[in-house]
């Protein structure tokens, strides 16, 4: 395991706090821990102390891991941070800049745009396709066959976020569009956990194939902007509202903008939510008593009926199910920002150009707000419980300005479709598997591999 000493910050002031931060590798630093076992070396990093320093081969970065710091970083300075080089180099040429990657003004005159159709009150139009794709893929599921459940809510979300967005059917991950969308979300990972991933210009066998993705996912979604523009009959769906939007001059997107868009609000708008749903099947099929709870929840209020919005708040411990999930295996397990200045968090001198990390995998671990955190415990969010915790204790969609656009509508579907297929199905983990969290090869924190479960339909 790696050490930690001492060591100060350039040119401390006199009162200013020093930290502790883990000893790497010449040149390469602590990357090969963060390729090898990411979570677990945050884990030992959280376990030094509040704030804690590594190396990204020669660039230094420090984890910040108490909900005080949340809120001074992705709040109160949220302006003097950017997402940093790794980010802008790997999504920009891949995706384009969109509302992910942009920064500063541009940002937020995109946010603003974008903004309206996620709402809530907005969001709530979308709980019938929701409903609607939950029913759909539970009946091409026959009693007693197993199922990669992993891969199921891939292609179930996948499905409702093509619908939302392109008001188009059958997008699976065996489609066309969704095996590109997997290769490109592949690429980014692959290119977060390199110090020095060559160029996207550059020739490689991974390059060839994320250009070979990229053209299909664009020529895809250009034939959907064009047919928007061709025919002015009013649609639900975000690209329309997309392409309807003006700014404060009254002037709309460019395709190539309303495209980067679209990229970044297709892949996000699945992975995240199909990565909680996974776990939170897999820890109920491991935690039985919770599983009989939904299950019981579900039958009295729906009595068999597909769930809509307006029932959504009679099943709070469906809800309260997928927080746990959340809290456990957050698909966002860490953001990292770059420094614009030199800058003071909690008393501790961040210098122009550094990393700072917050990890919720790591704040979701601490014992203070959350006792005994490796048990799966969904009474931690009884309303009551929850008002308790400390603001940003809980963080799955980060925070400030930047947090996580989609969030209504993932918090929604993940409690709509774990109601509607839970009074279906029963799920029985198949004997024999490991199911561990793999950070490395996915951009959310999804089971690595599969996840056989055995179907019993109710």
């Amino acid at each position: 395991m790696t050490t930690q000493v001492e060591t100060k910050i350039p040119n401390p002031k006199h009162n200013q706090k020093t930290f502790r931060y883990i000893r790497g590798y010449p040149f390469v630093g602590n990357l090969p821990e963060f390729r090898k076992d990411r979570l677990g070396l945050f884990l030992h990093m959280a376990r030094q102390g509040d704030v804690c320093g590594m190396h990204f081969g020669p660039f230094p970065g420090i984890l910040f891991n108490k909900p005080e710091h949340v809120q001074s970083i992705l709040v109160e300075h949220a302006y003097d941070f950017d997402k940093g080089l790794a980010i802008h180099n790997t999504f920009r040429p891949a995706i384009g800049d969109g509302i992910f990657s942009s920064e500063g003004d541009f940002h937020r005159r995109q946010r603003k745009l974008i903004a309206p159709p996620f709402q809530p009150r907005h969001i709530a139009s979308y709980a019938d396709i929701m409903g609607y794709y939950g029913e759909q893929i539970q009946q091409t599921w026959t009693d007693g066959t197993t199922i990669d459940v992993n891969q199921q809510m891939t292609n179930l979300t996948m499905s409702i976020i093509g619908k939302a967005l392109f008001d188009a059917d059958v997008f699976t991950e065996t489609d066309e569009l969704g095996a590109a969308m997997t290769v490109a979300t592949e690429y980014v990972s692959h290119s977060l956990s390199t110090l020095l991933p060559p160029p996207y210009s550059w020739p490689t066998p991974r390059n060839r194939r994320t250009h070979k993705a990229a053209q299909v996912l664009r020529n895809r979604i250009q034939r959907f902007i064009d047919q928007r523009r061709n025919n002015s009959s009013e649609r639900n769906d975000f690209l329309s509202i997309l392409l309807q939007a003006r700014d404060e001059d009254g002037k709309p997107m460019g395709d190539e903008q309303v495209m980067a868009e679209c990229l970044t609000l297709f892949g996000a708008g699945h992975e995240t939510t199909a990565t909680a749903l996974s776990w939170t099947w897999y820890l109920l099929c491991q935690h039985p008593e919770s599983y009989q709870k939904v299950q019981q929840e579900v039958d009295s209020v729906l009595r068999g009926r597909t769930p809509t919005y307006a029932d959504l708040a009679r099943l709070p411990y469906c809800l309260q199910v997928f927080k746990e999930a959340l809290r456990l295996y957050p698909p966002a397990y860490a953001f990292s920002r770059r420094a614009l200045r030199d800058i003071e968090i909690d008393g501790y001198r961040v210098p122009k150009g550094w990393i700072v990390l917050l990890a919720p995998y790591t704040l979701h671990r601490r014992e203070e707000y959350f006792p005994e955190p490796e048990k799966f415990d969904p009474d931690r969010f009884i309303p009551e419980r929850e008002k308790q915790l400390p603001r940003y204790a809980f963080l799955p969609f980060g925070a400030g300005p930047r947090i996580c656009i989609g969030l209504y509508f993932a918090m929604m579907e993940g409690h709509l479709l774990l109601a509607t297929i839970a009074q279906r199905v029963s799920f029985s983990l198949v004997p024999g598997q490991t199911i561990e969290p793999d950070p490395v090869h996915h951009l959310a924190l999804r089971p690595a591999g599969e996840v056989h479960v055995k179907v019993k339909k109710i």
